[in-house]
């Protein structure tokens, strides 16, 4: 955990929606998360994903949205998504909705982020999946944590214990992430974020980010929870108890 923001969703707020104002939506299919997604799909059910923006992972026609974004709710509502303006925290369904739930690198965001995966826990069904993101390691903060607005960095056993008490069990993981390899390259579009934001999301929007896409590797899942030393964020593959 870093220094508290006076109000993190604010913070989180503005930032988003003046990134996304100035992107293009990106389709799952673009990303390497795009294989699992497709056969867990195909087990059918209800699906939700928790704050896309414009780089939704699941399919968007059918699936539910949530985020606190008006301006990537609004392009993901005419490609046919459905969509909720509501934080993680409150989400405006009924208990044990969702077949399959995504969250991408969204709880790390929330101070209060109990409050988070109990509303995860409340909306999955028994036996359902939930795709789950985070940047790991405490000792690994970073001024690109400062900037997107996070809030934590998990410790993998910590992390592990508190899905456990939510009643979420980690079945697979894969080391996950897009930010550059390159340390130079990453700085210099941090520097123009945080000195001259108009510039920062041009580049990260034409530069960073197609180079991104262009170098995942595809993931490879693996049992259980990983001995996560050598990487900074993680995908996990859980399966909510019954």
């Amino acid at each position: 955990m870093t220094g508290e923001a006076p109000d993190l969703r604010a913070v989180n707020t503005k930032f988003y929606n003046t990134l996304w104002r100035k992107s293009r939506l990106v389709g799952p299919e673009s990303f390497n998360t795009w294989p699992i997604v497709q056969t867990l799909v195909r087990e059918g059910g209800r699906r939700l994903e928790i704050g896309p923006g414009l780089r939704p992972r699941l399919p968007i026609a059918d699936t539910v949205f949530v985020d606190i974004s008006t301006e990537a709710l609004s392009r993901l509502r005419e490609r046919g998504g459905n969509v909720a303006l509501a934080p993680v925290t409150a989400m405006p369904f009924p208990d044990v909705t969702f077949d399959l739930v995504c969250a991408f690198d969204i709880v790390e965001h929330v101070e209060a982020d109990d409050a988070c995966f109990s509303e995860l826990a409340r909306l999955a069904r028994p036996g359902s999946t939930m795709l789950l993101s985070v940047p790991l390691h405490p000792s690994r903060w970073s001024r690109f944590d400062d900037i997107v607005g996070h809030y934590r960095r998990y410790d993998p056993t910590q992390l592990t214990e508190k899905l456990q008490r939510y009643g979420f069990v980690i079945e697979r993981n894969a080391p996950f992430g897009m930010r550059p390899t390159s340390s130079s390259l990453s700085s210099i579009g941090m520097d123009l974020l945080a000195r001259y934001p108009a510039q920062g999301f041009w580049c990260y929007n034409n530069v960073l980010l197609p180079l991104a896409i262009k170098r995942q590797k595809p993931l490879k899942l693996r049992s259980g929870m990983v001995a996560a030393d050598q990487f900074d964020d993680v995908l996990l593959l859980c399966r909510r108890s019954r």
